[in-house]
Order: C-alpha cells, then structure tokens, then sequence
C-alpha cells in the first residue's frame, strides 16, 4: 500500500446541515410525541396481524405504551374502546399523553405507520385524528375514508383515495388511527364516546363516535401514504387466509 492523506470525515449528515436540520424537522421526531396505542381484542388475534405490530416502531426516546385491553375482552368493540379511554384519563401518568393509536384485531400495519401518523398530525394540528388507508374487506371494498367535509349535507359517503396524500373527511375507520388524547377531555362530546348502534338508526361505533365530534367542530382525514391491510382470518370474504 502507497501513503496515504486522510481527510478528516465528520459524517454525511454534517456535510449538508441544513438539509439534515430540516430532514430532523420535518419528522417531528424531537418533539414529545408521547402515545398509548389501545389493542382491544375479541377471542384472538391473528399471527400476522401480531407480528406486524411488533415489527412497527415509534420515535427514538418517546413514550409508547402499549394498553393490552385485559379488562375488555369479549365487550363489543366500542365499549372495548370508551372503556380504555376512560382509564387512560383517570390515570395520572397516562391523561397527560399527547396521542391515543387505536388499532383492531384484523388490521395488518405498517412498520413506520405509527411515525408516518404523527407526522402528519403535527403538521396538521387542525386535525384531531388521522388514520391510515385500508378498506371494508371483501372484492370490490369501499376506502374508510367516510364521507366529503365539502358538501353541504353531513354524509359518509365513501371518497377515492389520493395516492400519497392526506384526504379530509367526515369519518375514519378505527383499524390504525392516530388521535389526539385532548378531544376526549372535551364534556361536550357524548358519552360513550363509541358505540355500535342498532336501534334509532345503525351505524359502526367509529361512525356514531364522528356523528357527533362532526357537530363539535372536530376534523379527521386519512393518510394514503400509509397503507394498511385488512386480514380475513377466517375466509367469510374469500380465501382463507387473505389480506385485503
């Protein structure tokens, strides 16, 4: 080998510090990004839907509290979630949360969903909840991306999608959603807050929950740069074992 110079090297993010500044700026990374993500379950839960939340990753040194909902299994989802959400609360510690992430059963997420989610939230900060983009199961599924804020007459009416974008509209799936802890502190919101109704009208508890936070001057959207799966773990709507 010939000798050599050797050049100091103080790393690639410090060669372009603006740009490093603001890559760190835009992720909202450094910000108290403290969240709860609730798992209410039924009888089970699928292994690869299991998995998919073991493999997601939140902030570095950031809070995430993972609330296993021991005490609500086998209630009905909606309660599930209002029960959990009431503990968060009376607690002392966790009231003082930033974000709750609701997620269910069947929903299959990605590995940076979570920060993805909290991305956009602070940016967005008139928004009260974002979830991410998945659909009812079935051929031909609808986008949970419930009804267009732009007409006059409250509905939840299904919208496209955007490819990448962040959709506003009157209601979100609860399948992996980002919501701010805050509006659950607000009396005006009815109690419970989520409920699967059968009489006086149906509805599934995410759509009975927005009914009413709509009127409250709430606001939510839908994330389509995170893509989430909706797993059929056993076959009502087509193969056993698909993902939609």
């Amino acid at each position: 080998m010939s000798p050599q110079i050797v050049l100091p090297d103080y790393g690639r993010h410090n060669a372009d510090i603006e740009a490093t500044i603001k890559r760190v700026d835009d992720s909202s990374a450094w910000k108290k990004l403290d969240t709860i993500m609730l798992i209410p379950a039924g009888k089970s839960v699928p292994l690869k839907t299991a998995l998919s939340w073991l493999n997601m990753y939140a902030p570095p040194n950031n809070q995430f509290f993972r609330l296993p909902a021991a005490a609500s299994i086998n209630m009905e989802v909606g309660e599930a979630f209002s029960h959990l959400i009431e503990q968060i609360l009376a607690h002392p510690q966790l009231s003082l949360f930033k974000y709750i992430l609701t997620c269910e059963h069947d929903n299959i997420v990605p590995p940076d969903g979570l920060i993805k989610l909290q991305q956009r939230m602070e940016a967005n900060p008139d928004f009260d909840c974002i979830s991410g983009l998945y659909y009812t199961k079935g051929d031909g599924g609808m986008p949970q991306i419930w009804g267009d804020p732009r007409d006059p007459v409250n509905n939840f009416r299904p919208q496209p999608p955007r490819t990448g974008e962040l959709v506003e509209c009157c209601g979100t799936g609860m399948g992996f959603a980002l919501w701010r802890l805050e509006m659950f502190k607000d009396a005006d919101l009815r109690r419970p807050w989520f409920k699967t109704q059968t009489e006086g009208g149906v509805s599934t508890q995410d759509l009975y929950f927005w009914a009413d936070a709509r009127k409250n001057g709430y606001r939510c959207g839908v994330d389509c740069s995170v893509l989430v799966g909706h797993y059929d773990m056993d076959g009502k709507f087509g193969p056993e074992d698909y993902t939609w």
